[in-house]
């Protein structure tokens, strides 16, 4: 387990965690704090270490891990230590660290620094809501505390199992964050915490201090809605005599309500956004700018830029709004970054999702490279290609509208004839359409646009013609003049 090792050895190289609970799917904030910390390690040439934090068992799914796993790959935020690479400080499961837990336990118990607390869950929440109807902060009062050995073996003998809480002493907790400055927390404010639950199983807290030390962690780096967390663990470390690691408190990111970002404001994991279309370079393009700065006014960087510039000084105290339209900007810049071959391998899986991939690759090329500057996700490949695809050529709504109008069935006629006359060669069909129907401009473009695609806007008209090519396009007039292209 690596406990021998020489913890002042350990803490002259940089080494930072992130320590996810597989309870659900990672979650954009958490991705966030996961690349700080693994660009603070890089950029340091340190370590990063992922660690598993799996002690509720009626709450974790291996499933979860194995997506939080592959998720961070996708992102491209490999680690140095780990469950499933190895180190000399695992293992970097919690439930495989239960008896670790239980030794340092015993220390605190020794020390007097913790001691047995046997009230209900139901009394716990009856003392809750009384503190809250007289407006006071909610904590527990600690009448446990100081039971004499006899009450102590009257509730045992009740068949009460005691959780294990540790005596906050008087004054303050107090601590200098990387990013925030000096912070301070009133003792009297915190309430006695839990250290180990009833069950056996260590609290959050506990266990997060065990670990940290035990595997020679420099600096915590995580959202600010740990700070609390902070205080109670400066607190075990006292106890424990042992030396902290720096902590950093970066900003929440919020919804367009200023809210914590969750749920009721859209995707919130990166398995949704993975599944929407969005790059991975793209999300961690987003996720470094949000609430900081890469320098310069610079807003797209690949990842070695975004090394380049990082800097926790650089992250900002507020929280950062969750912008979709701003990801979706940067999606649109990292697709037009990509090679042809890159961008296909990218397409491909959202390709076979709607349905196609059959088709003969120098027309599904073609597609491609008439419709990717109009991309801002892979998903949208699908509608592109419907859009190609003469047998589920369909108008929408406004594509309708404008072939309803006055002098739109005339462009479209006109269009049918130049074909016929000129071929494949659109500077010549459009100039036959334009004379033979005086129109110009938005009246000219617009119906042909409509006619030809079923939609107002989208990529250039000369290469969605290019690619039709004049026997798609006649099939196109036909259905639009017979009335039988409408959604």
């Amino acid at each position: 387990m690596g406990n021998g090792h020489d913890m002042a050895a350990r803490r002259k190289r940089v080494r930072v965690r992130f320590a996810p609970s597989p309870t659900g799917d990672l979650h954009v904030g958490n991705a966030r704090t996961a690349l700080f910390n693994w660009l603070f390690a890089r950029r340091e040439g340190g370590d990063f270490i992922l660690r598993i934090e799996d002690t509720d068992a009626s709450r974790t799914d291996r499933v979860y891990e194995a997506n939080i796993v592959e998720d961070l790959r996708w992102l491209g935020l490999t680690w140095d230590e780990g469950p499933d690479v190895g180190g000399d400080f695992g293992p970097y499961r919690q439930s495989g660290r239960l008896a670790l837990y239980g030794e340092h336990l015993e220390r605190l118990i020794a020390k007097g620094s913790v001691y047995p607390c046997y009230c209900s869950d139901e009394e716990l929440e009856a003392e809750r809501l009384a503190q809250v109807a007289r407006r006071e902060p909610p904590r527990y009062s600690g009448r446990c505390r100081l039971l004499s050995a006899g009450e102590r073996a009257r509730r045992e003998g009740e068949g009460r199992r005691p959780a294990w809480r540790f005596a906050v002493p008087p004054g303050t907790v107090s601590f200098r964050d990387v990013i925030r400055g000096n912070v301070t927390f009133e003792g009297r404010d915190l309430g006695d915490f839990i250290v180990v639950r009833s069950n056996g199983i260590p609290a959050y807290n506990f266990a997060c201090v065990v670990d940290d030390h035990l595997m020679g962690m420099t600096h915590v780096i995580r959202g600010e809605d740990h700070l609390s967390n902070t205080a109670l663990q400066l607190l075990l470390y006292r106890s424990f005599g042992w030396q902290p690691p720096r902590f950093a408190h970066h900003a929440l990111i919020l919804g367009k309500d200023r809210a914590k970002f969750g749920k009721r404001h859209g995707s919130v994991s990166v398995r949704e956004f993975r599944e929407r279309g969005i790059l991975p370079e793209a999300l961690v393009n987003y996720l470094a700018l949000l609430g900081a700065s890469l320098g310069g006014g610079r807003e797209v960087a690949g990842i070695d830029g975004i090394l380049a510039s990082f800097s926790l000084n650089r992250a900002g105290k507020s929280g950062a709004v969750f912008d979709e339209e701003k990801l979706a900007w940067l999606n649109a810049h990292h697709l037009r970054l990509l090679d042809p071959e890159g961008l296909r391998s990218r397409l491909d899986p959202f390709i076979r999702k709607a349905g196609y991939g059959g088709e003969e690759e120098g027309r599904l090329q073609a597609v491609i490279a008439a419709v990717r500057d109009n991309l801002t996700d892979l998903w949208q490949i699908g509608d592109y290609l419907v859009m190609f695809d003469d047998g589920r050529f369909r108008l929408d709504e406004e594509a309708a509208a404008v072939l309803g109008r006055e002098g739109s069935r005339e462009v479209v006629a006109a269009l049918g004839e130049a074909v016929d006359r000129h071929g494949a060669s659109f500077g010549a069909v459009m100039a036959y359409v334009e004379e033979k129907t005086s129109r110009r401009g938005r009246d000219l473009f617009l119906p042909v646009r409509a006619a030809l695609t079923g939609r107002v806007r989208g990529p250039e008209l000369e290469r969605v013609f290019d690619v039709l090519g004049p026997e798609s396009v006649k099939k196109r007039v036909a259905k639009v003049l017979g009335g039988v292209a409408r959604t």
